[in-house]
């Protein structure tokens, strides 16, 4: 999304579920803390970015460029909540839920109008978005019996996406334009092999837990 040992430790899932790890003499975390406020600032952007890209039709660059700053703001709060609950013990069951909804949301809303105004094909989003809805439905399979810690390559597909999906955004004029696609066609294939990757670590979980019963 490599192979990291499964851990049974709590998490913060971010993109495909980064692990948390507590110690047992740190104290409970407070709710009101700043990693959860970047997850909540993500969840404000997405109507923002969803406003300026309805505005854009992605013909306007203004709305494009605004549309493109939002989105990266927004990324960026996810790289950043994650790494701040767990360097600072901030990490509460709302940021577990909270933040790999706000991720998803973003990524997929993205997609959706790309594809809407004819950017990006429908078959790239319809992938991408497969795949995300199901490695989070594998995850609730699993989560009884073990966590699976993200990957670098689960980590690279998050970054790919977004750079992705910006470069498309932000209104670029021929040769660059042209890049986008490139991008996008290695977003999804990384999207696809680290979603195989989550399948095959999934079982493996699911088969130690039954023989260790």
């Amino acid at each position: 999304m490599s192979d990291p040992a499964v851990s049974e430790s709590a998490m913060k899932p971010s993109a495909d579920g980064p692990d948390e790890r507590r110690s047992p003499g740190l104290r409970r975390p407070s709710l009101v803390n700043v990693a959860n406020a970047l997850t909540v600032l993500r969840i404000v952007l997405i109507p923002v970015f969803v406003i300026l890209m309805i505005a854009s039709e992605m013909t306007s660059p203004a709305y494009r460029i605004a549309a493109a700053l939002a989105f990266g703001i927004a990324s960026l709060t996810d790289f950043a909540d994650g790494w701040i609950a767990r360097a600072f013990n901030q990490v509460t069951s709302f940021g577990k839920v909270a933040d790999p909804i706000a991720d998803k949301a973003l990524t997929g809303t993205a997609l959706v109008l790309l594809s809407s105004y004819g950017a990006l094909p429908w078959w790239v989003t319809t992938v991408i978005l497969v795949r995300e809805v199901g490695v989070t439905v594998l995850r609730f399979w699993v989560i009884r019996f073990g966590v699976i810690p993200a990957s670098r390559g689960g980590k690279a597909k998050t970054v790919l996406q977004i750079l992705a999906i910006g470069w498309y955004i932000w209104p670029f004029g021929e040769p660059l334009a042209s890049v986008g696609p490139w991008i996008m066609i290695v977003a999804v294939v990384v999207t696809m092999v680290t979603g195989i990757d989550y399948v095959v670590r999934a079982l493996r979980v699911r088969r130690s837990a039954a023989r260790s019963r």
